[in-house]
């Protein structure tokens, strides 16, 4: 056996696309870096974090549906709706941490309401969902059809804050809440019982029931997970825009869903990782960073790029799981 073999040998079959992506993303990094002066820069690097964070969010939230085999449409919609609560709630007076908790508290019932009806009803999260995502568009539009800009001072403190790296280096608190949302879905999913019991209803929730295991509670609990991750993502958007608009967030549903797909996790469910929704939203950043940087492309370019890597990461979950069918059945 060569050693190109046998290191592809000592890979497990479900670390491969997780370990694809860091590579692309390297990849993709080190082309800007020797095409652009200025690109392979640390700034550049951390304002992936910094322009990302909210979508970095929104993916960990849907890292969580997908992983059981379900999809969330609503995510957008509900990241627009929690910009126009913010908005609208400080515009009104009420202080900073009253509006958090009612733009969470909020996401996090429209989550319980879509879960419950997917597992009550054993209606397809598809549609659930849709049904989801024009409801939260819908009121939207029913707060304000214009943008609503934040002045609250505090508000615009945070949003204005900086945290030194040091070596001239800066992230914002936005960041910290992002890092702070992986480490938590983390743990979760890997360390607890909840988290295996996520893994275990997308590998096959009739064995999952068998087993015992409490299948009706996760499945709501996901989406509940979801739509928590998709007000707070919706917060830390109010925080980079300081505005809140009814058409904030249209498409980032998708964007959060091919980020979690590039970054190893399967559509059908049963397996994937944080940290490859991480280098999802990573890579995401990095392409529209990259032609931003040459300037004479159009920004829809960065759409056609990401739906031909889409394309290529779920032609890729299709064939990892037979390959290695294959190898085990030799």
């Amino acid at each position: 056996m060569t050693a190109p073999a046998r290191a592809h040998a000592l890979v497990p079959v479900r670390f491969r696309p997780v370990l694809l992506s860091y590579t692309l993303f390297a990849l993709i990094f080190l082309s800007g870096a020797l095409a652009y002066d200025g690109f392979g820069t640390g700034q550049v690097l951390v304002n992936l974090f910094v322009d990302n964070a909210f979508l970095l969010v929104l993916a960990i939230g849907l890292t969580f549906v997908i992983l059981t085999g379900g999809i969330d449409l609503s995510v957008g919609s509900v990241v627009a709706l929690s910009t126009m609560v913010t908005a609208t709630g400080l515009r009104a007076g009420w202080p900073v941490p009253l509006v958090v908790a009612a733009v969470l508290v909020l996401g996090s019932m429209l989550g319980l309401l879509m879960g419950l009806v997917i597992h009550y009803f054993e209606l397809p999260p598809f549609i659930v969902t849709l049904a989801g995502m024009f409801l939260a568009r819908g009121l939207c539009f029913l707060i304000s059809v214009e943008s609503i800009p934040i002045k609250d001072n505090t508000f615009r403190a945070l949003a204005t804050a900086s945290i030194d790296l040091g070596g001239g280096l800066a992230i914002t608190s936005g960041v910290l809440v992002a890092a702070l949302v992986v480490a938590v879905a983390a743990y979760v999913l890997h360390l607890t019982r909840f988290g295996r019991t996520v893994y275990a209803v997308g590998g096959s929730e009739s064995s999952a029931t068998l087993m015992g295991l409490p299948v009706g509670r996760v499945k709501v609990g996901v989406y509940v997970i979801s739509g928590f991750c998709s007000a707070l993502g919706g917060l830390l958007l109010s925080l980079y825009m300081l505005s809140g608009y009814s058409l904030h967030a249209v498409g980032m549903e998708l964007d959060a869903i091919a980020a979690v797909v590039i970054g190893g996790t399967l559509l059908a469910g049963g397996a994937g990782y944080v940290a490859g929704s991480v280098v999802g939203v990573l890579v995401l950043g990095a392409i529209q960073t990259l032609i931003s940087f040459q300037g004479t492309l159009s920004s829809w370019w960065t759409k056609i790029v990401i739906g031909v890597l889409l394309l290529a990461f779920i032609g890729l979950q299709r064939v990892l799981p037979q390959r290695s069918a294959g190898r085990a059945a030799r």
